[in-house]
């Protein structure tokens, strides 16, 4: 009885001690039955390997600990395992010191990057540091590409390039002795409503007497060469084509310049692209305004240096264009006119290793605006990585020119770099636990733009040296394996030299110690108490443990999401979802990145909604989709898809001949009648009703709708409404009946007025011979002919003469 209180005592002052040791303790915490789990655990974790060192009740995991911990606790310093991560550099050619005008080197045999390459073995939380050099490298060959807008508003540009080849040469031969320059122009999809098609547009797309080409996408017509008066002659013969719509089609030939690598005609050296326009740009998304749905797919598609397949994929998103031009080592200079230079200044934003300069209006300026940005490129470097393995992270420190000295972001850039100058990164890599379980993996580092980079292998250390020399079914252990100090018990035995069964009867006394808190429940009822130890229960599945002292955690009983654990963004401990960065909730079904939200337009929901988790809310219920980007209901829908209902009803219309490619994305459903056609009443989503005609007059009736499922219907009535033709005879006679009508109407009022008017002057008359105040039978205006004269002498007497 005494030798049973002695240890009882024991173990309850033990597990007092380890209750106060695990806080903030990863090494304690880890509850590690062999080496291997301790030193994953964290890089301050040890194990101690003396076979002396654990006292009368302690466990095999009190053997790992923090290295002081494990000294203080009496373990020699020499018999803890504490293995380290080592790098070996592996490849360390030294840059090259050549200078202008020596002997001309194979590109290959330029070194701008040390070292090459790497092996770096990690330990868990132990990084592994090493420094990067980079110097710029005096007189590199430069490949240079003149990709032009030969839109017609662009005419008396192409004037001043068709001399470029020459004076370009000449400029950039003080920056190097090895340069090639091509050349190739752009205008636009051959597809309404970007272009004009009708027959003599597509042969002469100008105004006037204009001598202009046929409209195209995109053509290489000139291959990387270093001939510049071929350039001038092959430049000179082009000429300016035309479009409908202010944008161009530039970021079509953009992907295809930079994924046609061969055709091209590409080296492995510094490669520049020289953008020229003097016009916005169609991206992701516009293919839709002439019926084209297929995402860019970013191949190559040049064909006797024609781009093929402009009127088939959509033009490329600006996220597509910077992994490519990424890929491939391009880095991009946007020469444009002083009214669209605010527009590609917020482009370059997005595309790394890029520059933009205003054009004069004629391209006079093209060549000292190439230097100039080419300078600016070169004089800066930033790194990038290739995918990590999970649990691996990797730190960046810029060491630049004049004693900067940068880290995070910032540190992964040198700015105002000359030629001849080295400036140094110092880099850290650092593993969490055992990626891969220990498989060797490797990792790539290289400034962008250039094609030089840092191969690293990435070896993991996952058990202890001590590993290698375990004794299996060593004398010290019933039932196990004697390693690295201690047992490691076979299935189904547990204590310190697994004596003790796991299906062993404990003791009452020995059964306190397994209860929490004093409680009734030994072991949380998730395990058994042997040797007064709680030994945890095992799943099914080996992936779901219990935990704890007590038992009382698993990692198996968190909130679910989507039927998964935690959602698939975070581990369960304890009950409770750890989650990852970027993720929040009780399930960690919450995302807080909302790039998943980003429209091609770059706006959160396309402006009509909230992000919340990662998802769209649309606030206007008209809208629908992933970034609230469709409205099934909205005046433009039915002309969107008039076409394609056209010819998979009826197999007519514009495209009854590429029906079956363009003209697939929805479900087609015929009816009888309009009366059968979905009603906005009878679906649990919006159906817009359209009414359309074709080129014989003839009306179709159909619905488009997006269902729950994200799927396109179209239900359409099988029968066109065509008007019938107008019946002649009673048309011409109308017209004749009417013209005489019409004329007994105008003669039958002519004739009114004139009675009229002739009543009215024969009352006038009668009423002015009423009022006549003469006699009737003398004349008003008679005069009598007859004058009477007096003599004044009548009467006197005659005077005597």
């Amino acid at each position: 009885m005494d030798l049973k209180l002695l240890l009882i005592s024991t173990l309850l002052g033990l597990f007092c001690c380890s209750n106060a040791q695990k806080e903030g303790n990863e090494c304690i915490n880890a509850n590690a039955k062999y080496c291997g789990e301790c030193i994953q655990a964290g890089a301050k974790c040890g194990w101690c390997t003396d076979p002396n060192f654990l006292k009368q009740g302690e466990t095999v995991s009190t053997r790992c600990d923090e290295l002081d911990s494990l000294i203080k606790r009496g373990c020699d310093k020499a018999m803890i395992e504490n293995p380290h991560g080592e790098q070996k550099t592996l490849k360390n050619k030294p840059v090259t010191h050549r200078k202008k005008g020596a002997e001309k080197l194979d590109p290959e045999d330029i070194t701008q990057i040390k070292p090459q390459k790497l092996s770096l073995t990690l330990r868990s939380g132990e990084p592994q540091s090493f420094d990067l050099t980079f110097k710029r490298a005096e007189d590199y060959p430069i490949d240079l590409y003149y990709l032009m807008d030969l839109s017609y508003s662009m005419k008396d540009d192409l004037e001043n390039v068709k001399n470029l080849g020459t004076s370009l040469m000449l400029e950039m031969e003080k920056i190097t002795s090895d340069f090639k320059i091509g050349f190739g122009s752009f205008v636009e999809k051959t597809v309404m409503p970007y272009i004009s098609t009708t027959p003599a547009k597509l042969l002469n797309p100008c105004t006037g007497d204009q001598n202009c080409t046929s409209p195209f996408s995109y053509k290489n017509v000139l291959n990387l060469t270093s001939d510049g008066k071929k350039f001038n002659t092959l430049v000179g013969q082009q000429h300016i084509s035309g479009n409908l719509d202010s944008p161009e089609g530039g970021f079509d030939a953009i992907m295809q310049v930079a994924v046609c690598g061969d055709q091209i005609g590409w080296r492995n050296v510094t490669r520049l692209l020289v953008f020229s326009t003097d016009a916005g740009f169609h991206f992701a998304g516009d293919g839709k305004l002439g019926g084209i749905v297929l995402p860019n797919d970013g191949k190559c598609h040049l064909e006797n240096n024609m781009y093929t397949m402009s009127h088939y994929y959509d033009y490329p998103s600006i996220a597509h264009l910077v992994q490519k031009l990424s890929d491939n080592n391009i880095q991009t200079i946007f020469a444009v006119t002083e009214e669209f230079q605010p527009v590609y200044q917020e482009l370059k934003n997005l595309i790394p290793k890029s520059a933009v300069g205003t054009l004069s209006a004629n391209s006079s300026n093209v060549i000292n605006l190439i230097i100039d940005a080419y300078n600016s490129l070169s004089s800066e470097v930033i790194l990038e990585n290739s995918k990590l393995p999970e649990g691996v992270t990797i730190a960046y420190t810029s060491h630049c020119k004049n004693g900067v000295v940068s880290e995070g972001e910032n540190g992964r850039k040198c700015s105002n770099i000359s030629i001849g100058d080295e400036v140094t990164f110092s880099i850290s890599v650092t593993s969490k636990g055992c990626p891969k379980q220990g498989k060797t993996d490797t990792i790539k580092i290289k400034p962008l733009g250039f094609t030089e980079e840092v191969e690293i292998t990435l070896n993991f250390i996952c058990e202890c040296e001590c590993h290698k020399d375990g004794i299996k079914n060593s004398p010290l252990c019933h039932n196990g394996t004697y390693e690295c100090g201690a047992c490691k018990c076979n299935e189904g035995r547990v204590g310190r030299q697994c004596e003790c069964s796991s299906n062993d009867v404990a003791t009452e006394d020995m059964d306190r110690t397994c209860r929490k808190d004093n409680g009734t429940d030994i072991c949380s009822n998730n395990g058994d108490c042997v040797c007064g130890t709680c030994e945890c229960k095992k799943r099914d599945n080996p992936e779901e443990r219990y935990s704890g002292q007590y038992c009382e955690c698993d990692n198996f009983n968190c909130d679910r999401s989507g039927n998964k654990l935690c959602g698939g963004h975070g581990r369960c401990e304890c009950r409770v979802c750890i989650c990852d960065p970027m993720w929040t909730g009780s399930a960690c079904d919450c995302s807080l990145d909302n790039s998943t939200c980003m429209a091609s337009n770059k706006q959160i929901c396309n402006g009509r909604g909230t992000c919340e988790c990662g998802t769209c809310k649309c606030t206007d219920p008209k809208f629908q989709g992933p970034t609230c980007e469709t409205c099934p209901t909205c005046p433009g829908v039915c002309t969107e898809h008039k076409e394609c209902v056209q010819c998979r009803a009826f197999g007519t219309g514009e495209k009854k001949d590429t029906c079956e490619r363009d003209c697939s994305y929805f479900n087609l459903i015929k009816v009888k009648d309009r009366e059968k056609l979905p009603q906005p009443n009878d679906a649990s989503y919006p159906v817009m009703h359209c009414k359309e005609r074709d080129a014989n007059d003839c009306w179709f009736y159909y619905t488009y709708a997006v269902n729950n499922n994200t799927e396109k219907e179209v239900h359409v009535v099988d029968t066109l409404d065509c008007p019938s033709g107008p019946d002649i005879i009673p048309i011409v006679a109308g017209v004749v009946a009417g013209i005489v009508l019409i004329g007994l109407a105008l003669l039958l009022i002519w004739k009114l007025l004139m009675i009229i008017h002739d009543r009215r002057e024969f009352a006038k008359f009668e009423k002015e011979k009423m009022n006549a105040k003469w006699d009737t039978q003398e004349n008003p205006i008679y005069k009598s002919p007859i004058n009477q004269f007096q003599n004044p002498n009548y009467g006197r007497k005659a005077a005597v003469l």
